[in-house]
């Protein structure tokens, strides 16, 4: 007779298989490596993972790691009896290998356009980016798409969520970050387990954002109190989420005009390095006024729309989901409920939530 583990293990070889070749016959050549390359990294990181409980018993983490590992089902259970966040079985092993993988996330605009180049998948629609767990595999991605006249940029990420297929374990970088960090990851991945809309990439980041910056502050109140470091770092990150997509959004404003101006095209690549230049250094002069380092790498490679677009993705309107927040009681649990309502009508989300927010303030609330 087969053990329980042999069978769990079978049963999760068995849920990859099936739904990577349902992917699989869905796609085309390359996205076919992209799906095997992605399935295969998944398949070790569930597989090779331990349970909490077993991982806190000996020497397999570090103090310091072993403290916020403990930590992590309070965060979860927070988010779900207070914040209205999904249930889940996510978190409840941990992936112990050093060698986790950086996860690269690749974007793509064209030139003279604020758009995102996206690649469509089954299950979850269009994504305005891809993910790769090794650097090969996302330079040839970029060398390919700059052949194609596109801007591309690639940043990391440090966590992902499957949105429900598998259950997401805990990572050693998850851990290595500060507590209210860590805190931050865990809610914002927790949101798109919650709630998640095909094809509509800058609402579920920009929600994400928003519930893991406001979810951390309250956790950290309720946890800690109001004068203790951790909240007061959740604080500043909170203030300077503000004020750096106030800059991103009037910056993306900017670039709108020019694109959309009867300009040929080599003329708005001229203008357009003119707003770069001018608005590195907006940002520096208003750096002084930032609580933390969140947001000090801004630009240090160059300016260009598909780095601009990926940091947008997640920050552009940041200052509309607050308010949506706030119109709903400043209760996340009572906005998702409200957003919920909005995506039940089938309409992209954001723009409902943009065409409230002028109704709002055209009456003058």
């Amino acid at each position: 007779m087969a053990s329980l583990e042999s069978y769990r293990i079978s049963a999760l070889v068995q849920k990859i298989y099936v739904i990577t070749l349902t992917l699989v016959l869905s796609c085309s050549g390359c996205q076919f490596r992209y799906i095997l390359h992605a399935a295969s990294h998944q398949y070790h990181l569930i597989h090779d993972s331990v349970k909490v409980e077993e991982a806190l018993k000996g020497d397999l983490i570090e103090s310091d790691h072993r403290t916020r590992l403990r930590l992590v089902a309070t965060i979860k259970e927070f988010g779900e009896k207070e914040l209205g966040l999904k249930r889940t079985q996510n978190y409840q092993a941990i992936y112990l290998e050093s060698d986790q993988p950086t996860i690269y996330i690749l974007s793509a605009s064209p030139k003279d356009r604020l758009a995102r180049i996206s690649w469509w998948f089954p299950i979850v629609g269009d994504m305005p980016y891809l993910g790769f767990f090794d650097l090969e595999g996302v330079r040839k991605e970029k060398d390919r798409l700059i052949k194609k006249e596109l801007d591309v940029s690639i940043g990391v990420a440090d966590a992902y969520s499957t949105l429900g297929w598998f259950e997401d374990p805990v990572t050693l970088n998850l851990l290595a970050r500060s507590t209210v960090e860590l805190t931050e990851i865990i809610l914002h991945e927790m949101t798109h387990n919650t709630m998640y809309i095909k094809g509509q990439g800058e609402f579920n980041e920009g929600l994400a954002n928003l519930v893991g910056k406001v979810g951390a502050l309250s956790f950290m109140r309720k946890t800690y109190g109001d004068t203790h470091p951790f909240t007061i770092e959740a604080e500043n990150n909170l203030m300077d989420e503000r004020l750096f997509s106030s800059f991103l959004a009037s910056l993306l404003e900017k670039l709108d005009l020019l694109y959309e101006s009867d300009i040929s095209y080599q003329e708005k690549l001229v203008e357009r390095e003119k707003i770069f230049t001018k608005s590195l250094k907006e940002f520096a002069d208003i750096q002084v006024n930032f609580k933390t380092d969140r947001f000090k790498g801004f630009g240090e490679s160059g300016l260009n729309n598909a780095y601009l677009m990926s940091i947008g993705l997640y920050n552009r309107y940041s200052k509309l989901f607050e308010e949506t927040m706030m119109e709903d009681g400043n209760s996340v649990e009572n906005m998702l409920d409200h957003l919920r309502k909005m995506a039940g009508k089938g309409s992209d989300v954001l723009e409902g939530m943009k065409g409230l927010s002028s109704l709002h303030a055209d009456s003058g609330q």
